[in-house]
């Protein structure tokens, strides 16, 4: 069905809308249900003093590298071990460990926490050097996720996503919450909360900003909210349907699917809401674009020939650069598309005897995959690492959340307590 027509049949009774920043009361709750293989054993040691701080630092870091179904945390005993203490590395290779992090937390004379650490590669024997950072209280489990962080980057070569965040519409008693979290779900705050649909949201490049849709007039309407100061800009209010945000990569721009003129089009945008301009030219339902990752193209859904299928036109537009590119061609129908920031694949929904299932494609061969095998998939969001995907599916007739390594070898489910939760949006790195 298009997402059109799924955003108006959303649309519920008459209420009231509320921007928060407080903290959510359902928290993420996160399920690791695959794993994947290749796994680096690591011990990650108690860290001294950290139980008199408000977060165990070394629990998180365990579970942020379980997670990413590339460790396997070894037992490192109870008994905590500082950064400055001396390694027996033949020890710890006596107990399959490959990697060792120990470390410290001390409370400064000011209340904030200074965290240090160490990490060791105990095959070679080595010091692979360490961090000291210093946070107030509220910030020490994302002081924890860039440890994680750094270990990932240091031990694998690639950029890790735990101290990122994503964002996703939580809909219980009749409200309707787009909140934000830490990538393991926890720390959840609320930005808006309305008896009206929200949907779309989508992370600004610099991830200080997020654009999405809200029903509260009755209509679709797209904002931008600033993160920081709460201040939020109707930038499209056109007359019909605005939806789909998404964002160019330099974010000074927004694409947009409008049905200004009848049936819906992509338009693009300023982020401040000027200068609106045409893209798609075609008399089909144009939709769901989404900018490449050099910003050259622009991919979207269409129907032009007969049934939903993704196409990509050059962000001068169809009527300067020529018609649109047919890119799916495996599977009847095919929706949703999301670019990697590495420009490598493309992530979409395709219908397959009747159940919409998460694939992924390669753009340079056009080689597609399926990478779940549930039949209610939804948004998918890649990390910004483009190692992992988030999207939205339904177990048990609940609306939760899965993550899927690119490869499909790990899995993940979050789901909350009571409510459904779903449009998800993985936010960039910040730092």
């Amino acid at each position: 069905m298009n997402s059109i027509i799924q955003c108006i049949l959303r649309a519920v009774i008459a209420g009231c809308l509320l921007i928060t920043t407080a903290t959510a009361h359902a928290q993420l709750k996160i399920e690791i249900t695959g794993v994947g293989s290749n796994f680096l054993p690591i011990a990650v040691a108690a860290f001294r003093d950290e139980s008199a701080a408000p977060q165990q630092i070394s629990e998180i870091i365990r579970a942020d590298l379980a997670r990413s179904g590339r460790f396997s945390n070894i037992h490192a005993g109870m008994a905590p071990i500082a950064e400055t203490n001396t390694v027996d590395f033949g020890s710890w290779r006596a107990k399959g460990a490959d990697a060792l992090v120990t470390g410290s937390v001390a409370h400064l004379a000011n209340g904030h926490y200074e965290v240090r650490f160490r990490l060791y590669d105990t095959v070679k024997q080595q010091d692979l050097s360490g961090l000291a950072l210093i946070s107030s209280a509220s910030e020490l489990r994302l002081s924890a996720h860039k440890i994680a962080d750094y270990i990932y980057q240091k031990l694998l070569g690639e950029r890790g996503i735990f101290a990122t965040r994503l964002s996703y519409v939580a809909h219980t008693g009749g409200q309707y919450q787009l909140q934000r979290a830490d990538s393991d779900g926890q720390n959840a705050r609320t930005v808006l909360t309305s008896s009206e649909p929200i949907i779309s949201p989508a992370w600004s490049p610099h991830g200080t900003q997020v654009a999405y849709v809200s029903f509260e007039h009755k209509k679709p309407v797209i904002y931008v909210q600033d993160l920081l100061s709460e201040q939020r800009t109707a930038v499209s209010n056109q007359k019909g349907s605005n939806s789909a945000p998404a964002w160019s990569p330099d974010g000074n721009q927004l694409a947009v699917a409008l049905s200004l003129t009848g049936n819906t089009q992509i338009y693009s945008i300023n982020a401040n809401g000027t200068d609106l301009r045409r893209l798609s030219n075609s008399r089909s339902i144009d939709t769901e674009p989404r900018f490449s990752a050099d910003g050259h193209s622009i991919y979207f859904t269409s129907d032009r020939g007969g049934a939903p299928q993704i196409y990509r036109m050059s962000v001068q537009g169809e009527a300067t650069a020529g018609a649109a590119q047919r890119i799916t061609f495996k599977g009847s129908e095919n929706t949703s598309p999301r670019l990697s920031p590495d420009g490598k694949l493309l992530a979409y929904i395709s219908r397959v005897n009747g159940a919409f299932k998460l694939y992924v494609q390669e753009i340079s061969t056009g080689e597609a995959i399926a990478l779940t095998d549930s039949d209610s998939d939804e948004s998918p969001s890649f990390s910004p690492n483009s190692k992992y995907i988030l999207y939205a599916t339904r177990i048990e007739q609940r609306g939760v959340l899965a993550a899927v390594s690119t490869d499909g070898r790990t899995r993940q489910i979050l789901s909350i307590k009571d409510g459904n939760i779903r449009e998800p949006s993985w936010g960039p790195f910040t730092e």
